[in-house]
């Protein structure tokens, strides 16, 4: 009984901060012009990497290589962007998979 607990409590907390960072997501959220620009202008960020994800939303990695500042965003398919993550010590990777016989 003590596990489940432990397990509800945990995805409990998990759901609370997950819903909160989608409220505080929302409230960030321009036309994705106005956001590029003002990555651009204020951080100095460009667009380091681009993907697709659910429901034909973009995800875009905003990063300034001076100052290693950067933004992750989220644009829906109407134009709108929302920022999701930001923070500092961004580096450009240039990983390779593992070979089989290596532990990953």
């Amino acid at each position: 009984m003590k596990r489940n607990f432990w397990t509800l409590s945990v995805l409990a907390t998990g759901a609370l901060i997950a819903s909160t960072s989608l409220v505080q997501a929302q409230q960030n959220c321009a036309p994705r012009a106005v956001v590029i620009e003002r990555l651009a202008s204020s951080y100095g960020e460009i667009r380091q990497s681009i993907g697709l994800a659910q429901n034909n939303t973009m995800v875009e990695v905003f990063a300034s290589t001076n100052t290693g500042s950067w933004t992750i965003t989220v644009t829906n398919a109407s134009g709108l962007t929302c920022l999701v993550a930001s923070g500092q010590a961004f580096e450009r990777l240039a990983e390779s998979l593992p070979t089989p016989a290596e532990d990953a």
